[in-house]
């Protein structure tokens, strides 16, 4: 990985965006927030990121009550995926619905990273009713932001740039902020070379605002050739290193001593996968101990179906082992010596 670190390193100029932290302000960002353990949260009664926030089917109830269960964890940070068509229609009342899901996360001593553009799932998001989830199949209703057209049409930037400035404008000096994700997984469905045009506009957006919390796009597909690009541009651009890793603990120990060589704070903003080797058992006694924030994916099983593995087949409901997330809809654990670990670590 030495090789591919220092070609990362080595800066595109073109591609560096001004004002970004110097290490020693993200170090000290860093030691007065303390170690950040938390997990991806979409309320169990959402199906995906417009069913959470649309007017119609905002549950302030049950995100009270499972933000209330995160809290019992330890957990004192949450991942919260935004997005923009539910601003368009209403950027008035969706900026108020934030504002009060902040109180709520106040209430419970839980801050928040919100990531505001997501490169995932399905293509085609539309406002209203979302669709019921398709039985035994993961995230079957998740979507991307924007739409898949939309990333490679220039005509739309206008609309993003407002979006982005207007949500970062709004909540650049908010406590319960404490990091803004900008962009999840680009490429992921998109090529890289389709992608990287707006991942750098949404960057340079969001360094317009210059908010007081920092920036950052997290690093999925890292030891990819064909990633390199947009690989360097997230290192050379981020506030703070974020990762994903889903493998196993041997993998995540490289992943963490590769990241850590950059000098800045490092957050795994998504991992647990039972069914891949990635688990509390092994991973999290790592990440506190190296003082790297973990961030897993899930918390209640719900909507999302995301106990089920990315391939799960359709219409199939048996399980063995729980793919993500933590607890059953009635708060009681999956497994009972995870929640106890996790109990013990965050104390």
């Amino acid at each position: 990985m030495i090789g591919l670190i220092g070609l990362i390193s080595c800066s595109n100029q073109k591609d560096v965006i001004n004002n970004r932290w110097s290490k020693e302000k993200a170090i000290n960002w860093y030691a007065e927030k303390g170690w950040q353990c938390g997990c991806n949260f979409t309320p169990s009664t959402a199906i995906n990121q417009l069913e959470m926030w649309q007017k119609s089917t905002y549950d302030p109830e049950t995100i009270d009550k499972e933000l209330g269960w995160a809290g019992d964890l330890g957990f004192n940070i949450v991942r919260v995926y935004l997005h923009y068509l539910v601003w368009q229609e209403n950027p008035k009342e969706f900026k108020e619905r934030i504002d009060h899901f902040l109180e709520i996360c106040t209430a419970h001593d839980i801050d928040v990273m919100f990531v505001l553009f997501d490169d995932c799932w399905y293509g085609n998001p539309q406002l209203g009713n979302q669709p019921d989830p398709v039985p035994g199949l993961h995230n079957s209703g998740w979507v991307q932001c924007p739409r898949y057209s939309e990333v490679m049409n220039p005509e739309k930037y206008p609309v993003f740039e407002e979006y982005t400035k207007d949500i970062l404008t709004y909540f650049k000096d908010d406590d319960q902020v404490i990091v803004w994700d900008l962009y999840n997984e680009p490429a992921n469905n998109h090529q890289p070379q389709q992608i990287f045009p707006l991942v750098k506009k949404v960057f340079q957006w969001a360094r317009a605002v210059n908010p007081s919390q920092p920036l950052t796009m997290g690093v999925w597909n890292f030891g990819k050739e064909q990633y390199l690009k947009l690989n360097r541009f997230y290192l050379n651009n981020s506030d703070i290193i974020t990762f994903h890793n889903y493998g196993t603990y041997e993998g995540m120990r490289k992943d963490i001593a590769n990241f850590k060589s950059y000098g800045r704070p490092v957050i795994c903003t998504e991992y647990i996968a039972r069914t891949y080797g990635s688990k509390f058992q092994t991973h999290l006694p790592l990440m506190k101990e190296e003082n790297v924030g973990a961030i897993n994916w899930g918390l209640v099983s719900g909507k999302t179906q995301t106990i089920y593995p990315w391939n799960h087949a359709y219409n199939d409901t048996t399980i063995e082992v729980w793919h993500h997330d933590i607890l059953h809809k009635d708060g009681s654990p999956y497994d009972r010596d995870e929640v106890e670990l996790i109990k013990k670590l965050t104390q």
